[in-house]
């Protein structure tokens, strides 16, 4: 009895780990071609970058992966990409807020106010993309992210017709 209990198990936690691989694998073969340079991006004439939110500090300042990220959509604006940045992140409570700091970093490194818009409801991934396009009417986006969270990013966004 318990061995067939363990070889059920087993076979469930087999099937499992196929679907999670193979679900990865689609999400990163379909995607890793749209996966560019920040040089490579600046002819792109996006209608903007969408920098999704990551945690942020209780004095306010970005954590190191939001300001990497940060990085990345500032370069990107500076390298040309887009005309404007979309700040995508949490804002669920009055007391945090990641896209008053993400804007706030990004004028202390040279961007304009105003070619800066905040998305308060990017809660995930998808809805930043989702709002991208249909709150602020993007067709076209260069995403601002660390390489591992790109893909899934890029995959939703396709999705979308983004």
């Amino acid at each position: 009895m318990i061995k067939a209990l363990l070889k059920i198990l087993c076979t469930c936690i087999a099937v499992v780990a196929i679907v999670i691989g193979a679900t990865n694998a689609l999400v990163v073969l379909t995607t890793e071609d749209d996966i560019v340079s920040v040089d490579e991006a600046s002819g792109y004439q996006a209608d903007a970058i969408v920098v999704l939110g990551a945690s942020v500090f209780a004095d306010g300042t970005p954590s190191t992966i939001l300001q990497d990220r940060l990085d990345c959509g500032i370069a990107l604006y500076k390298a040309g990409a887009a005309p404007k940045i979309i700040m995508s992140g949490d804002n669920s409570t009055e007391h945090y807020n990641e896209c008053a700091a993400m804007k706030r970093y990004a004028i202390a490194q040279g961007v304009p106010s105003e070619d800066i818009f905040c998305d308060h409801a990017g809660f995930s991934t998808y809805e930043s993309m989702y709002r991208a396009k249909n709150v602020f009417g993007c067709s076209r986006v260069v995403i601002a992210t660390q390489t591992y969270h790109l893909y899934r990013a890029l995959y939703s966004a396709h999705a979308l017709g983004v």
